[in-house]
């Protein structure tokens, strides 16, 4: 089973110290309002400009800093740094801060890039390291207006988005609720609480037959459960539980079975190495808020072990296509981060 040691870790942090600083090929999700708005990646967006897309850009930073704090004396780690002193300065920071704070940019990179953005944030103050807490101070004006961004997208929507991809809204939350717990964010916090009570409580019965689609990275089912168990008391949870998987994850229920991705080359595709690790994740983390004994226990941690282990794919993968964003879920998942918050 894979297992994050120090020779998976330079691997792993190999892929965002190539992409970090790769412009092109670049696909933004940019709104033009008149000819001032023509820009470079790297103009519009002066830290997180390559890895494809911002989103990437910025859980890509994520990942080499949570590495670092597992690994702070590896050979890589000193290009890692300095790797991630270019993005985190103060003038690429302020530029960043410029874009997010333009009066049509409100909804952008929402939920999913505000979410990782508030996650490397919360990374960097987590450190001891005193670099990681110089950049933290650095990013703390982008952390709020990405905060204040999120928060305001999510208080319009007026219904969850279930879908397997950036625009999910329960993956999102589950972020930002971590986020928030550990910034000591009260009212985010209980706004969040409010809102995945709003969107989520009266689910019953999940269709898990409906997943995957095929360009999912993420299951809209366990991600709701997963947020689900950050927001509800334990007792209160195992009921609604109980009542969200009905007979799936019973012994002789419906269970995901892990996926396979049939061209690692393609985008969209490529999504798929990506959806076992993530899975792998919200079901590991389902199964810490669950009881000793209860009836989902044993069917949940044989799918969590399958798919940890069908997400040895994702980092046997050499294309770009997954190279530049699946490091980030292989840590995620191996570092215990959706469980360890601090």
């Amino acid at each position: 089973m894979m297992q994050l040691d120090a020779e998976l870790a330079a691997r792993l942090a190999a892929w965002p110290m190539d992409s970090i600083g790769r412009e092109y090929p670049n696909k933004i999700a940019h709104v033009l309002y008149s000819d001032e708005d023509v820009g470079s990646p790297r103009q519009l967006t002066p830290a997180f400009f390559g890895c494809f897309d911002w989103h990437s850009a910025v859980h890509a930073h994520w990942c080499l800093v949570r590495l670092l704090r597992f690994f702070p004396d590896a050979e890589w780690g000193q290009a890692a740094r300095t790797i991630l002193g270019g993005s985190l300065s103060e003038d690429r920071i302020a530029g960043e801060l410029a874009y997010l704070s333009h009066p049509g940019h409100g909804s952008f990179e929402c939920p999913y890039g505000m979410a990782w953005l508030l996650q490397l944030a919360a990374e960097l103050r987590a450190s001891d390291d005193e670099q990681s807490l110089r950049w933290s101070g650095v990013l703390a004006s982008l952390e709020e207006r990405a905060a204040e961004n999120v928060r305001r997208w999510l208080d319009r929507l007026p219904y969850p988005i279930r879908t397997g991809e950036h625009n999910q809204s329960a993956f999102a939350m589950g972020l930002i609720h971590d986020w928030a717990v550990q910034s000591g964010d009260a009212g985010m916090t209980a706004f969040l609480d409010r809102r995945a009570r709003e969107f989520y409580l009266a689910d019953r019965d999940v269709p898990l037959a409906y997943e995957p689609s095929g360009h999912d990275f993420l299951s809209p089912a366990l991600a709701e459960a997963d947020l689900m168990r950050r927001v509800l008391r334990r007792e209160e949870f195992t009921t609604w539980l109980h009542g969200f998987f009905a007979e799936a994850y019973l012994p002789a229920g419906p269970t995901l079975e892990p996926v396979v991705c049939g061209d690692e080359s393609d985008g969209k595709l490529a999504h798929l190495l990506g959806l076992n690790l993530s899975r792998a994740w919200m079901l590991e983390g389902i199964l810490h808020a669950l009881p000793e004994g209860d009836p989902h226990r044993e069917p949940l941690e044989r799918s969590a072990l399958e798919h940890r282990q069908a997400g040895r794919a994702a980092i046997e993968t050499g294309d770009y296509a997954g190279t530049h964003w699946l490091a980030s879920f292989a840590v995620w998942l191996l570092s215990g981060r959706g469980i360890d918050w601090g």
